[in-house]
């Protein structure tokens, strides 16, 4: 375990998740459901997902490390261009649609919807596509999944208790650009270890 690894992966999954639909869609499913309920059904899904990106990043790693190396810097530099157009765009999705997916549920449903709307709405997302990119990089899956989780429940976790109050002083379109440059540091470091 690497806690430099957990470090920047911690960052960079956090920074990605921010603006992403997963803390809106968890802002709205807390406003309308026990907040408890909600991020502990968030935060099963998110576990689940993270398993799956690593195990899909560990196997990408048995490749040759310079064309990992190569994915990966392509990779992080995606991301940064997909976070730079979002926060051009000023993306402001509300996430009720997450919301409404969830229907009318109560106790341990709440908990089960929770997970199904973010299960569902997390395939193929940038941070578990980073997620996937870091243990490929670093061939270190049990320090990225110790961060990645930690991130995704930390934002979860902002998201429930202050994310109506981080949106009055925060705008999502910031937190993209913020986001994006990670990723593009991310790129460059990944750069300097391939050619340098």
């Amino acid at each position: 375990m690497d806690l430099t690894i957990i470090a920047l992966t911690f960052m960079a999954i956090a920074v990605v998740e921010l603006p992403d639909k997963t803390f809106l869609a968890t802002l709205v499913l807390s406003t309308r459901y026990r907040p408890l309920f909600v991020w502990i059904g968030v935060g099963l899904a998110f576990v689940v997902q993270t398993t799956v990106a690593v195990a899909v990043g560990k196997a990408v790693a048995l490749l040759p490390t310079t064309p990992v190396r190569l994915l990966a810097m392509a990779m992080f530099l995606v991301g940064a261009v997909l976070l730079f157009r979002e926060g051009r765009s000023h993306q402001t999705d509300s996430g009720e649609e997450y919301a409404d997916a969830a229907g009318d549920v109560h106790g341990a449903r709440v908990i089960l919807a929770s997970f199904l709307v973010l299960f569902a709405a997390e395939w193929g997302d940038l941070s578990q596509l980073l997620t996937l990119t870091l243990v490929a990089k670093y061939d270190d899956p049990v320090s990225v999944f110790i961060g990645a989780v930690g991130a995704l429940l930390a934002v979860s976790g902002l998201a429930v208790v202050v994310g109506k109050t981080l949106l009055r002083f925060v705008q999502l379109h910031v937190l993209h650009y913020v986001g994006a440059v990670v990723c593009l540091l991310m790129a460059a470091l990944t750069a300097y270890e391939t050619f340098g």
